[in-house]
């Protein structure tokens, strides 16, 4: 049986815009990703949420004071269509709609926002860092962009390595006119 509180969190270091939870080098940890992205324990999805939807909060209380950071957009990060199918779900998605669940009133969550429009290699097959950036580069899109012009935005993903995934997704959002761009991992 796996427990929450006995996953180590995040130390390593991050952009300063992303913030992981959780410590991905534990097996663990990563057990329970994998659980929920390829076993399809989705009920994994509410756990993480609560613990995700408690780690936002915290951040937002200093960032809405020192940035501005006022009704953001929670944005998951998508799927392609094939993995989407593949898998049935995005985990990012249901982690989103658990949060938005818990009574959030501060929060916006749009899903359709954000898509990917390349088919790519699964990021956590490469290891080479300079071919994992030119795995995703063109790989989203923005779809709605008056739904996000000048708006700030949450992404979420569930685990971020070399950041290549958030930076892209930054980089599409920023050049469709979003104002600032935070991201939360499950790990790191």
């Amino acid at each position: 049986m796996l427990c929450l509180s006995d996953f180590p969190s995040a130390e390593r270091e991050t952009s300063s815009w992303v913030f992981p939870i959780f410590d991905y080098r534990d097996k663990n940890v990563k057990k329970a990703i994998w659980m929920l992205k390829y076993k399809g324990k989705k009920r994994l999805a509410d756990i993480f949420g609560i613990v995700m939807y408690g780690r936002i909060l915290e951040e937002l209380g200093e960032l809405d004071l020192m940035a501005n950071f006022k009704k953001p957009i929670l944005i998951p990060i998508p799927l392609s269509k094939t993995r989407q199918k593949e898998r049935g779900y995005n985990q990012t998605e249901l982690i989103c709609r658990k949060i938005m669940n818990l009574g959030e009133k501060n929060l916006e969550y749009q899903k359709n926002v954000l898509i990917k429009i390349r088919e790519t290699e699964h990021q956590a097959r490469i290891e080479d860092k300079r071919k994992r950036l030119l795995n995703l580069i063109d790989s989203f899109g923005v779809i709605n962009e008056e739904l996000i012009k000048g708006r700030n935005i949450i992404l979420l993903d569930d685990v971020t390595t070399t950041g290549t995934t958030l930076k892209e997704a930054k980089k599409v959002l920023k050049n469709a006119g979003a104002k600032k761009i935070i991201a939360f991992t499950l790990a790191h």
